[in-house]
């Protein structure tokens, strides 16, 4: 299941895993990424926690965790080539994480709800 944030994160839940990244709106408002700051395997977070960041030509911007869990994996492909993310920003994901409580998915935002916040 595919889930989403008010802050243009998309978020494909698996049991308790959910892998992290910007939606394609998010890549395109952004402009050319050239920078991505992932943060560390094994770290714990808290919904709402800065742990990403993420530099365009336009501008710098923050990504949140939207639960909270562990980071139990990072894509250092799409920090090695930013840019892969504007081609491709559905399948160049950031990170992995353990959710700490599986029935907080319910509080994201379905692909309905998403296409009427960015219309």
């Amino acid at each position: 299941m595919i889930k989403y944030t008010q802050d243009h994160e998309w978020i494909a839940v698996t049991d308790d895993v959910a892998t992290v990244g910007i939606t394609q709106y998010a890549a395109d408002e952004l402009g050319d990424i050239v920078y991505i700051e992932l943060p560390v395997a094994g770290q714990t977070v808290a919904k709402g926690e800065e742990i990403v960041v993420i530099e365009s030509v336009k501008t710098a911007s923050d990504i949140t965790a939207p639960l909270d869990g562990e980071i139990t994996a990072v894509n250092e492909a799409v920090a090695t080539d930013p840019a892969m993310v504007n081609s491709d920003a559905m399948g160049a994901w950031f990170f992995r994480m353990t959710l700490a409580n599986e029935g907080d998915v319910d509080d994201l935002l379905d692909e309905d709800a998403y296409q009427d916040l960015i219309s």
